[in-house]
């Protein structure tokens, strides 16, 4: 008989204190506590862990090389456990290539699609090219009206220069009698016209002339066979005399073109046989031969060129020319000013356009005469100037210095395609359509769109067509449907995956995982709520249920409220995070743990606790205000931002409504170039002012604070350097001579030579995965025995990177210059995290409080502009109270914070609030609401509103 239960017993995994626990299969579970109480040891590192392990072992070592075998979690004994699938934040591709129709699956569809149905178009004439067969050119050359006369014809030369009078010559001794030559009808018996090889010219072979009637047998046949072996698959059938009575849309002098290729017979536009790889942006034969399928291009952009238009050209504007050859390209522009009569005092904003364009692009055939001076002798060349933009491309391409090419790259921007328009695919693949639309149009609408056009489209097919599709069309659109369901129908399917966010990522793979339609499964998910609206909370929360409907055990590590309270079984673990987390606090229905006094979780559903509106919110100044004027990026509809400074503001907004398009990718970047002479490109906009209100802007986001396992918070806040120099100044050390590099792991001199100051050795193992064992020589600590014999308070430098940051704190407390590094951590809600913990072992909510934990600890100058995506990704409510307070610590020092959020507890105690919507994707990018938290509540268009007007509400009743 199937177990009912999930059953860990003495599980012992990171900070686990010999923890059992009776998990309900096929049903919804919610794991929650504070951020590093234990959850996701238990869930990720134990359950899933083993799962994983049990599926993986039961396979032949020839299958297990190919798979990442887990550890054997710390845990005496899991019971009634299934294959266990986990859909997390970190598995989304990076790759260029990937876009969200290839991870979901969905565009493998579209090519199939178009490949069976769609029909090609000749990009010049707009008509359709249909390969034909003989016997139906034949069908409908004798479907035209009974005793009208044709000339039946092979075009051997089609708009060509030349005097071919070899193909003529050929033509007489097939036997054939006519030519037509440039519309006029020879006789190939006479003298053979003669042609001027300078002009372009059309011949047609007549191979046959019939009056149509019902008794010609073969003959036509025959006549397009010899046609089409002649002409290599082309046939012209010329209308020379049509029977009075008839009716048709055939004039006389109509040519009819055939083809038996999928070839255009008027510009010889051909496609290959047509099939799904045609339409792979990842394959030679459908990928865009100028961006190899990428969809954008690298260029020299005059803006990172021309650093300051407001310079003059003497001061030196043209930013690449200052240095070495500074002198020489001074003389080239004093004769272009002398050639073109323009000023070399004049900024370079003020020149003409077209004088602009002379000294970006070249003169073209103009020649300059330069003077060219070196000190010792005065040479005159005349010839055109190349320009400063083809003079870059010239180097970039004959360079074979890779520092000289990353140095040039550095005036390279990135725009989208210009030959596939950022489709990504060849002119081939494009010219092939469905409805009108080709697959780069079709993958370029939101999921919300595409599900209409997909519902429509089996009216507008043929019989045929519709009977080759139905299948697929039924596949695709269930796929969109999951999408839509999970609150992603803004998404594009051309979508970049690196552009998603870690939330919108693991959503994909969710509505992959329905479509999949397992059942039996145990899936475990973390956080899936992230960057999610509150209005698509019920939509994800129902996917869930639908995945758990199918027969599967679902368990969620979340913070959410509502996914909380809509669980069937609710486990707490706590009661702090790190060394006092660990233990299960409270596990049952959502409502016994609500009425549990020891569980902090609990006491914030009740209402007992929560996060309070601040009694007074600080008032805005219409003076001190930045503003940004015709943000257009993405799917902004000519936004004007007014964004108040020295309080706290927060963009909120449904998903895909276009926050991160305005703030981050138009706002940062434009003050970041303003501010820090930054060269990344903001998005397009009319005008910004306000930007000398602040001097410094920060964006805080969630990528990793390190690439490699050496990279860790004790050195990423700066701590580690005060820590090592202690050491250095201890007494022992100075008595051995010891200097700060002593205490490096990155270091020859102090570190353990067998790991080299990893603590960990990786031992390859051939057809099975890595194996990463303790290092026996340092037994994990990094240092050699020597260092570590230099100790404080009886802790080497090896004890001090094993420390929480809570403990660091304490033991450095008399410090201050170290004690700020580890306190700022402890405020931010990351007290639990030891300071010596790899960087690519964080969340990246846990990067983003590193990092402004980094900034707090540095000293506050005041007028400074903190912008932050989604603060409280990860958080517990009582970590996002500690994260409010030092937050809004931030801005009583005079500084400015901008979110982006979602969360309604953030929102509440912000002084403003810019409201984006109301809808995602097209319907999107407008700002919808905006002013104190109460405003917003109140305007009726805004969909957050409702939301806020409902916590704020329940607080007041609190």
């Amino acid at each position: 008989m199937e177990e009912k239960f999930i059953k860990v017993v003495g599980a012992k995994e990171h900070n686990l204190k010999n923890v059992s626990v009776n998990i309900p299969k096929d049903q919804l579970v919610v794991v929650t506590g504070l951020s590093g109480s234990g959850k996701s040891s238990l869930v990720f590192d134990t359950i899933y862990a083993e799962g994983q392990r049990r599926f993986i072992e039961s396979l032949s070592s020839y299958a297990r090389q190919f798979l990442d075998m887990q550890d054997k979690p710390d845990v005496e004994s899991i019971t009634g456990l299934s294959p266990s699938i986990a859909i997390d934040q970190k598995t989304t591709s990076k790759n260029p290539r990937s876009t969200v129709g290839t991870v979901t699956e969905i565009y493998d569809h579209f090519r199939l699609l178009f490949a069976r149905i769609g029909i090609p178009y000749s990009p010049d004439t707009g008509k359709p090219i249909e390969s034909q067969s003989a016997s139906i050119m034949v069908d409908k050359i004798l479907q035209l009206p009974k005793k009208s006369r044709i000339y039946i014809m092979a075009p051997i030369v089609r708009g060509q220069k030349g005097e071919f009078r070899k193909e003529m010559m050929n033509a007489r001794k097939q036997g054939f009698q006519r030519i037509k030559v440039d519309g006029k009808i020879h006789d190939l018996n006479d003298i053979l016209p003669p042609l001027d090889k300078n002009k372009k010219h059309d011949i047609e072979i007549i191979i046959d002339r019939i009056v149509i009637s019902n008794d010609l047998g073969n003959r036509v046949a025959d006549s397009v066979e010899t046609a089409l072996k002649i002409s290599e698959g082309l046939l012209y059938v010329e209308i020379v005399s049509l029977a009075e009575e008839a009716v048709n849309n055939e004039k006389v002098g109509d040519i009819l073109i055939f083809s038996e290729k999928f070839c255009c017979p008027v510009s010889g536009f051909t496609i290959p046989e047509i099939e799904p790889r045609l339409f792979s942006f990842n394959s030679p034969f459908g990928a865009c031969r100028d961006c190899n399928g990428l969809g954008s291009e690298l260029f020299f952009s005059p803006e990172l060129a021309i650093e300051d238009e407001n310079l003059t050209l003497r001061q030196g504007a043209i930013t690449i020319w200052q240095g070495v050859q500074e002198r020489f390209y001074q003389q080239v522009l004093s004769a272009m000013a002398l050639h073109y009569e323009f000023n070399l005092d004049t900024p370079f904003a003020k020149l003409p356009q077209d004088i602009k364009d002379k000294i970006l692009y070249g003169t073209g055939d103009d020649e300059i005469e330069i003077k060219i001076e070196d000190g010792l002798k005065a040479v005159k060349v005349k010839k055109p100037f190349e320009g400063v933009i083809n003079n870059l491309k010239k180097r970039f391409s004959e360079s074979e210095s890779e520092s000289m090419r990353d140095e040039l790259s550095k005036y390279q921007d990135s725009r989208v395609c210009r030959k596939c328009s950022g489709h990504r695919l060849n002119e081939q693949a494009l010219s092939i359509k469905i409805d009108g639309l080709h697959v780069g149009q079709v993958s370029s609408m939101p999921v919300e769109r595409l599900i209409t056009w997909f519902d429509e489209l089996p009216r507008k097919l043929t019989k045929t067509q519709q009977q080759i599709s139905e299948r697929l069309l039924k596949e695709i659109t269930r796929r969109l449907g999951f999408l839509g369901n999970v609150g992603l129908e803004y998404l594009t399917i051309n979508r970049e995956a690196g552009t998603l966010s870690g939330g919108e990522a693991q959503r994909i793979r969710l509505a992959s995982q329905i479509g999949s339609g397992l059942s039996g499964v145990i899936y475990v998910l973390d956080e899936p709520s992230i960057g999610l609206h509150q209005s698509d909370n019920d939509k994800l929360i129902n996917t869930l249920k639908n995945l758990r409907d199918l027969g599967n055990s679902v368990i969620v590590v979340e913070h959410d409220e509502e996914m909380m309270r809509e669980a069937q079984y609710l486990i707490d673990v706590g009661p702090g995070a790190g060394i006092h987390g660990g233990q299960i606090i409270s596990a049952g229905l959502p409502e016994e743990v609500i009425n549990d006094p020891k569980s902090v979780t609990g006491q914030y559903l009740s209402g007992k606790k929560q996060i309070e509106i601040p009694k007074k919110r600080r008032k805005i100044d219409p003076k001190r205000m930045i503003s940004l004027k015709g943000a257009t990026l993405n799917n902004l509809k000519n936004v004007t931002l007014n964004l108040p400074l020295r309080l706290f503001a927060a963009v909120s907004g449904i998903s895909g409504g276009g926050k991160s398009s305005l703030i981050i990718k138009t706002l940062y970047p434009a003050l970041n170039k303003i501010l820090n002479k930054s060269k990344a490109s903001a998005g397009p906009f009319t005008g910004i002012s306000g930007h000398h209100f602040i001097d410094k802007i920060i964006e805080i986001d969630q990528s990793p604070i390190g690439r490699t396992p050496r990279s860790n918070p004790c050195t990423y806040v700066g701590a580690f350097t005060f820590i090592r120099e202690f050491y250095t100044n201890l007494n022992e050390s100075k008595m051995r001579g010891y200097k700060v590099g002593r205490f490096s792991f990155n270091v020859k001199g102090g570190r353990c030579e067998t790991c080299q100051g990893d603590g960990v050795i990786k031992i390859e193992m051939h057809f099975l995965p890595d194996v990463y064992v303790k290092c026996e020589t340092c037994h994990g600590k990094r240092y050699n025995r020597e260092t570590l014999e230099i100790t404080y308070k009886t802790k080497s430098i090896s004890d001090v990177l094993e420390m929480t940051a809570n403990d660091a704190a304490d033991f450095f407390q008399t410090m201050p210059h170290i004690y700020d590094k580890f306190k700022a951590l402890c405020d931010v809600g990351l007290g639990y995290i030891k300071v010596g913990q790899s960087a690519t072992t964080l969340s990246g909510g846990e990067a983003q409080r590193i990092k402004l934990a980094k900034e707090l600890s540095r000293k506050a100058t005041g007028d400074t502009l903190y912008i932050l995506d989604e603060p409280t990704t990860g958080l517990h409510f009582e970590d996002i109270n500690k994260l409010l307070k030092v937050l809004h610590k931030l801005v009583d020092s005079g500084n400015s914070i901008l979110v982006i959020e979602h969360n309604l507890d953030v929102l509440k105690t912000a002084d403003y609030i810019i409201d984006i919507g109301p809808c995602g994707g097209e319907k999107g990018g407008y700002i919808v609401a905006e002013g104190t938290p109460e405003e917003v509540a109140k305007n009726k268009k805004s969909v957050t509103g409702k939301y806020l007007a409902k916590t704020l509400k329940e607080n007041a009743v609190k």
